[in-house]
């Protein structure tokens, strides 16, 4: 019997051991921290043993094959002596894979595909297809494959998931966006961050399909280095493409091998032209799918996206409150950012990720008329905005931004929570932040109305 270790005792790693137990693996679970008391009683019921709070050698290094949560870096103590005895260290997607017939969509991005693995999951459900969700979004795809197999996949996946992908091959394969981010992980080196989403394309094959964009210079110059044999489709706010989808602004232009149709940008609905990109990029996936326009269309208007991803919470005397507390870096904030013509009041704030801000300023002069930094340490948004905009406030306190941005919008503005920071200094995590500002806008909307 194989013996199969898994580092983590979170969602994928659980997942991940349930599904080796069924498939007849002597399996054991460590985790360096605490295992969620729900987790270890799926555990106890499979039979499978497990250590917490810590990683014992001698039960680990004597696998035939290890299983990695993303979240543990290759640097860790434990994984280096992995892979200095020569043990095979793969991510759960990989090892959950080997018991799929089922055809797989793999959607990577450094911002936008969250909403794009949704809204490519919402299009080829409401069309009827045998389909589950899974990777960062969802359940574990391994846990999933416990109880039967699906035809189609769609799965979210992370540059630390491809990284332990070795023989994991999407039928359709897409990356939204490459922008700087975790370069802690890369050796902080961005052409390595590059090359971990690029790895996705490794094993796909000229009958597979691959969907990028075009205008995000990381991508095409780290393609045209590769030159994958695959079947590429380009998507583009800037410019026509042959085969892929652009957007005019207006209308979204689809042209998939024979297939060319449009799609108006009212008839979506998510805003924004960053949202018009994850349109694009989720019909072309349910168009390589096998899908027709008509089936597209309707389900385009019924999509709900993940909360705190522009987000309307509400309006109270014509201003509009949007959580956009996902939107952790400034790629994310200037997407928000642009997804209005009209007054906005900015929150933002947070621990900094070594942010540049002078890419934002000139949205920032044109259409925003206050800013609430809601953070411990402002300093580099103070320097950057204080004597740009018409008001500035600091608070560390969420009732004060609703206070302050009452105080200050009109009729017709916007309230926009898009922080372009990590959200540890005043929260637990980035749902926390965004979801203390819902819960502080929906009681100023009540207490308006009482």
């Amino acid at each position: 019997m194989k013996r199969l270790v898994i580092l983590g005792g979170g969602e994928s790693g659980v997942g991940a051991a349930l599904l080796a137990k069924a498939k007849g693996y002597d399996v054991f679970v460590s985790d360096a921290g605490s295992i969620a008391e729900g987790r270890k009683v799926q555990l106890d019921q499979a039979n499978i043993s497990y250590e917490e709070l810590q990683h014992t050698a001698d039960k680990i290094l004597n696998a035939d094959e290890v299983i990695k949560s993303p979240g543990i870096p290759d640097k860790a103590e434990i994984v280096i002596a992995l892979k200095q005895k020569g043990i095979l260290v793969i991510d759960e997607l990989e090892f959950a894979f080997r018991y799929t017939k089922g055809k797989v969509i793999a959607i990577t991005g450094t911002n936008g595909k969250t909403t794009t693995t949704l809204l490519t999951y919402h299009l080829l459900k409401e069309a009827g297809y045998d389909v589950a969700l899974g990777g960062n979004v969802g359940k574990s795809m391994a846990a999933q494959l416990v109880t039967g197999d699906h035809a189609w996949w769609v799965l979210e996946v992370s540059s630390f998931q491809i990284d332990g992908m070795k023989a994991f091959r999407p039928f359709i394969g897409m990356i939204t966006n490459i922008t700087p981010d975790h370069l802690d992980r890369y050796e902080y080196r961005l052409e390595n961050y590059i090359q971990a989403k690029l790895n996705l394309v490794n094993n796909m094959q000229p009958e597979d399909h691959f969907i990028y964009y075009l205008d995000d210079q990381y991508i095409w110059k780290g393609l045209d280095e590769r030159k994958p044999k695959v079947s590429k489709y380009q998507v583009s706010v800037s410019q026509k493409v042959a085969q892929g989808a652009w957007f005019d602004g207006e209308i979204m232009y689809f042209s998939f091998e024979d297939k060319h149709f449009e799609i108006d940008a009212s008839d979506v609905a998510l805003r924004g032209k960053h949202n018009m990109l994850n349109t694009m990029h989720a019909v072309l996936a349910a168009t390589s799918a096998g899908l027709s326009r008509e089936q597209i269309l309707p389900s385009l208007m019924t999509f709900k996206n993940a909360p705190h991803r522009l987000e309307l919470v509400g309006e109270l005397n014509g201003v509009s409150f949007f959580n956009d507390s996902k939107a952790t870096n400034v790629d994310a904030a200037f997407y928000a950012l642009d997804s209005f013509k009209q007054p906005m009041i900015w929150v933002l704030g947070g621990i900094d990720k070594g942010n540049d801000y002078e890419t934002l300023m000139p949205i920032v002069k044109q259409y925003v008329k206050g800013i609430i930094c809601l953070g411990v340490d402002n300093s580099k948004i103070k320097a950057a905005y204080a004597d740009v905009v018409e008001k500035f406030h600091e608070t560390q306190s969420v009732e004060e931004v609703i206070e302050t941005s009452v105080s200050w919008a009109t009729a017709g503005d916007v309230v926009l929570l898009s922080p372009a920071c990590s959200s540890f200094d005043l929260f637990k995590n980035y749902e926390d932040r965004g979801a203390q500002f819902r819960n502080a806008v929906l009681n100023k909307i009540k207490e308006a109305k009482s």
